[in-house]
């Protein structure tokens, strides 16, 4: 006798159906993400990477895992990323004093080489390495290598504060074509070579603008746009730019989002097709957007 209960024999069945439907449901996914994969292969994508996302190690990870297996599945993904708190951090570590006119940072020549340091020489390589752990394809760049991002002072009482005058893709699209992950620190730079700092959601903007990308995608902390961000129920699915312009003007979007809405609007003014304000709280919400008939967060169309 072989010892094997009718108990044993239902419940090593009951598993090899579980395991099934799970295989199932696997497959499902993966058959469903097919057009999606279709659509985007060999599309440029500009992801402003930041926020808990960036913070948050468990998240960081997955993030790294997404951006990979957007590029090995041909779509051509573009990082760019901030790091308020890391210059903040190291700021305070050399017993500097950060101060700010109009909640933005005054950077003078001591705070923009501590900028260059905390974003260029801590977060790119940081961003670089998660990635590169996934697969080997991310690439660190800043606005400064190849004359990629040139800047205009933006107010004198800033000091190093930039505003985008132009980008230069080039560098960008040889590394794509060598299917290749530029990641970009917000840092740019005068005629004069003076490195400024600059915010990355305009950066984000400017270099999805240049590169004619297919989506731009910012990745917030929060679920998405609100009509009214008291009222939690009025998340916006989709809008437009009109909207996003005059929701701007009246006042009506939080001091946060006013960067990310205003490269919005340029971006697909100037022929981005896409743009989408996504949660980056939430795991893998790149391949949830990209990948399923649901989507998430905020749309924002032409």
């Amino acid at each position: 006798m072989s010892g094997t209960t009718t108990a044993d024999t239902t419940t090593a069945g009951s598993a090899a159906l579980a395991r099934l439907e799970t295989a199932r449901e696997k497959a499902a996914v993966l058959a469903e993400a097919l057009p999606y994969i279709r659509e985007f292969s060999g599309r440029t994508v500009v992801i402003k990477y930041g926020g808990h996302a960036m913070n948050e190690p468990h998240l960081a990870d997955l993030f790294a895992q997404d951006v990979v297996l957007m590029r090995l599945v041909g779509i051509n993904p573009v990082v760019v990323h901030g790091g308020g708190p890391q210059i903040t951090d190291l700021m305070n570590r050399l017993g500097k004093q950060a101060t700010f006119v109009d909640g933005l940072r005054v950077t003078d020549a001591e705070t923009v080489d501590i900028v260059r340091m905390a974003l260029v020489g801590r977060v790119n390589r940081e961003v670089v390495g998660a990635i590169n752990k996934q697969g080997p394809y991310a690439v660190g760049l800043s606005g400064e290598d190849a004359g990629l991002i040139t800047v205009t002072q933006r107010d004198p009482r800033l000091g190093f504060v930039g505003d985008v005058r132009s980008v230069n893709p080039g560098i960008l699209v040889k590394l794509l074509r060598e299917e290749l992950i530029p990641v970009v620190a917000g840092v740019g730079v005068d005629d004069d070579g003076q490195a400024y700092n600059i915010n990355a959601d305009t950066v984000a903007g400017a270099v999805a603008e240049a590169l004619q990308a297919e989506k731009l995608v910012y990745l917030t902390d929060v679920a998405g746009l609100y009509a009214d961000f008291a009222d939690k129920t009025s998340l916006l699915a989709q809008v437009d730019a009109d909207r996003l312009q005059a929701m701007l003007d009246d006042g009506s979007v939080s001091e946060g989002m006013i960067p990310k809405l205003r490269s919005c609007v340029d971006a697909l003014r100037a022929g981005v097709k896409r743009a989408h304000i996504l949660d980056g709280r939430i795991p893998h919400v790149l391949l949830l957007e990209f990948f399923t008939r649901e989507g998430i967060g905020t749309m924002v169309l032409p």
